[in-house]
């Protein structure tokens, strides 16, 4: 099997573009990363949406069997159907930041992933919408984080790059930038925020590919027509 560009973008023209921030810290280094890649992606002519998480996620995956009520929808009374069914299901790409917590993703980012059970479970009224819309989409990574060993972020960024494979999803890239303080992840010399900017400028032009042994590709990785 190879993956290549299985998001539908022929014309290269405006996608819509979800980021999302997990921190509620407005002036964090998360937030500076992910409003560098709203700069990239609306500089690329994408229609972007922004949003922060803590407005819409409150509560964590419950006993659907308690819970779920009796025409199938999820009870759960904050505004995560909003987010899914509004914001997520309609973009063709979604930009998560993230703080790294404790070598994870934040709770409440988690409680994102956990919760589409409500949704696709076979008990669930919405589960072909959801399965339907939330398939196919190019999906970015960004990680603010104090330490620089790589070892610090392994964890979550296999955590993606099987939660995208799950979804039928392409995990275009993840950027670490390193910080503490409030802002100090302009001072990272990997340059993140200019890396977060280029993710979110080229989410659909990424080649993504997935090779098996038995995958029957050239011995070229780009097309010389277009790259010559």
């Amino acid at each position: 099997m190879i993956q290549i560009a299985r998001i539908d973008n022929p014309g290269g023209g405006a996608m819509k573009v979800l980021v999302i921030s997990s921190s509620p810290r407005e002036d964090g280094n998360s937030h500076l990363l992910a409003e560098s890649a709203c700069a990239g992606a609306e500089a690329a002519g994408h229609e972007v949406e922004h949003v922060f998480l803590d407005e819409y996620v409150e509560r964590m995956l419950d006993n659907c069997r308690r819970c779920r009520l009796s025409n199938g929808l999820c009870s759960l009374d904050d505004r995560y159907a909003t987010l899914l069914l509004d914001k997520m299901l309609p973009a063709d790409g979604i930009i998560y930041a993230m703080p790294l917590y404790f070598y994870g993703m934040p709770a409440r980012l988690k409680s994102v992933f956990d919760r589409l059970f409500c949704y696709t479970a076979n008990s669930a009224p919405q589960q072909d919408q959801v399965v339907d819309g939330i398939t196919r989409k190019a999906v970015g990574v960004l990680i603010s984080c104090e330490e620089s060993y790589v070892g610090a972020t392994a964890g979550v960024v296999s955590q993606f790059q099987e939660l995208t494979r799950y979804l039928e999803q392409d995990l275009a890239g993840v950027v670490v930038g390193n910080g503490n303080s409030r802002g100090e992840i302009a001072c990272d010399p990997a340059d993140p925020l200019t890396r977060a900017r280029d993710l979110g400028a080229r989410l659909f032009d990424i080649r993504v590919t997935d090779y098996r042994l038995t995958t029957v590709r050239s011995n070229k990785v780009w097309d010389p027509v277009s790259y010559g």
